[in-house]
């Protein structure tokens, strides 16, 4: 009689529950990765794990996670951080030319990619038995339109500057993995920054910045030596919890095959909950700079952004203690060309020592800047700007 229960619900399990278990897994289990300026994976990391992203790991060089299609889209809209977001469309070991040229051809291209689309193909690789990223990228691309020939009879456009399907691939131990770039353009291209000062930071360096800063988007906050404005508008982003993506006319993924009108639909509906969920809250944000021509670029780019900032004509000797806590996030001037010497930092060191209870983050690659801020740093996290290798460091002034 037991051997019969345990039968029956077996048999249960099998015809009616486990096909909504796979399926469902099925669709959860596509692959992302979301990749990182060198040294803001742990900054990250964190921000898709407040956002909601599942099976959120670290990595070097970018943030893996599962979920649907759709969670691809969304991360591509609200991410302050990654650099880009991409699909894992197949791992295989490709020790040889033809190994590489067969895997790639394995995969089926024709949902993403007609003879009408245009793409283009970069590769990366170490430690593997080829070693030429420019052959490695002619083979995948090569795998990919023989394959679209032989289905359509007719082969798709290499188009470099502006594809319609981006594919990455990574060779490392002879082993390839497949990627497919849902951004198009990189994801720090937010579309509200026309206007660039004379050392622009990437705007996800800026948000990485922020969220290691500990800024509770509450505090007041302020840079004072803004540029064109970068760190004070993603600081007013992050605190009315406008998504960075809403900026941008289209992304890659909106002009691949399989991106119908239904895809349409649903990244119409996704865009306007985006829209919907930004609160109108936003703490007291001052950018200031010596520079008029640099602040009225900053007052443009913000304007876009819709954001109200107070902007300030000052130089850094006019930063004074009067009291106020605020949290402080800037990228100061680093090298002769922008006029830059050892007594400015000795007077940017002086300035910060003064602002008494508030906590000041600056990045820099010149260690000599870092030297002269008299307090024992709480933490200073290495990272890249553009090829500078820089370190940003946090400071606790009592």
């Amino acid at each position: 009689m037991q051997k019969n229960i345990i039968i029956v619900c077996f048999v249960c399990f099998m015809v009616y529950i486990y096909p909504i278990v796979k399926y469902n897994w099925k669709r959860q289990h596509m692959e992302f990765f979301a990749t990182a300026s060198s040294g803001t994976e742990c900054a990250l990391q964190d921000e898709l794990i407040e956002l909601g992203f599942n099976s959120v790991r670290l990595n070097s060089g970018g943030i893996p996670f599962l979920g649907e299609m759709e969670d691809g889209w969304r991360a591509c809209l609200v991410s302050r951080i990654a650099q880009r977001i991409q699909l894992v469309l197949r791992r295989f070991p490709a020790p040889g030319e033809n190994e590489l040229y067969d895997g790639v051809k394995s995969i089926d291209w024709t949902p993403y990619i007609t003879p009408e689309h245009t793409l283009a193909v970069s590769a990366f690789c170490h430690s593997s038995k080829l070693t030429h990223t420019n052959y490695i990228a002619q083979k995948v691309k090569d795998a990919i339109v023989d394959q679209l020939r032989e289905v359509h009879g007719s082969r798709p456009n290499v188009d470099r500057d502006d594809p319609d399907v981006r594919i990455f691939v990574f060779l490392g131990s002879d082993r390839a993995t497949v990627y497919l770039d849902l951004c198009s353009k990189p994801l720090f291209q937010r579309g509200y920054r026309l206007e660039k000062g004379q050392a622009p930071l990437k705007e996800t360096l800026a948000a990485a910045m922020l969220r290691y800063s500990g800024w509770d988007r509450t505090t007041p906050f302020w840079d004072p030596m803004c540029g064109s404005g970068t760190i004070a508008i993603e600081a007013g982003l992050w605190a009315k919890n406008i998504p960075p993506g809403i900026f941008r006319d289209k992304f890659g993924f909106e002009r691949w095959a399989n991106f119908d009108d239904n895809c349409a639909e649903k990244m119409k509906w996704m865009r306007g909950e985006c829209r919907r969920y930004a609160s109108g809250d936003m703490p007291k944000i001052i950018a200031s700079d010596c520079d008029p021509v640099a602040l009225e670029t900053a007052r443009e780019n913000a304007k876009r952004a819709g954001l109200r900032i107070t902007f300030r004509e000052a130089s850094i000797e006019d930063i004074q203690a009067d009291g106020a806590k605020r949290v402080v996030v800037t990228n100061p001037p680093f090298d002769e060309r922008m006029g830059v010497d050892a007594d400015f930092y000795r007077k940017m060191g002086a300035a910060f020592t003064r602002l008494h209870g508030c906590r000041v983050g600056f990045i820099s690659a010149n260690i000599a800047a870092m030297k002269n801020i008299f307090v024992k740093p709480v933490h200073i996290f290495e990272m890249k700007n553009g090829n500078l290798d820089c370190g940003f460091a946090i400071y606790d002034m009592p």
